[in-house]
């Protein structure tokens, strides 16, 4: 009989997991921001362009910031689930400002570097070495206002998801 229970509580376990992973509401209110905010991206430029870009699904830079959209949604997520006063959204809160912090400090300096960089480069004689190199990135970091944005967004993802969450629960 313990044989049996024992087996029973361990091929629930192993599937516990992943199933977790499907209920894990500050996981998916992470995915979820991250998601819309590339969308937004997305069609934004779609419309702008007139042209589809898949790299917007995927590519950093742009308005509204999906870092800023993930970490800001994980940490409110993190905070209605476990609580504000916890350790737990203390990192989560502090993992949140540093990802911004680098989205509109060094990474936005990175991308202005490379502008100039490309720039220097597209002016080289055609017989220099460097002259047929590849361009470098320069959409890498974000503006102010686009990582507020996307902390806005992040915060209303997880807000949304919090009282959907209450009222099934």
């Amino acid at each position: 009989m313990d044989d049996a229970s024992s087996s029973s509580s361990s091929s629930d376990s192993a599937s516990t997991p992943y199933s977790s992973i499907y209920t894990n509401y500050p996981l998916i209110s992470a995915f979820l921001a991250f998601a819309i905010a590339q969308s937004i991206k997305f069609f934004t430029a779609g419309y702008k362009e007139r042209r589809w870009d898949l790299k917007q699904l995927i590519g950093s830079g742009g308005m509204p910031s999906s870092h800023s959209a993930t970490v800001t949604a994980l940490a409110t997520a993190v905070g209605f689930q476990d609580g504000f006063e916890g350790p737990l959204f203390a990192t989560a809160f502090v993992l949140a400002f540093v990802v911004m912090y680098d989205a509109f400090g060094v990474r936005l300096h990175a991308g202005r570097q490379a502008e100039v960089l490309n720039q220097i480069v597209y002016e080289l004689p055609a017989e220099h070495p460097l002259a047929e190199s590849r361009p470098l990135r320069e959409l890498l970091g974000h503006t102010p206002p686009q990582v507020i944005a996307g902390a806005f967004l992040g915060v209303v993802t997880a807000v949304v998801g919090h009282l959907i969450t209450s009222a099934v629960g």
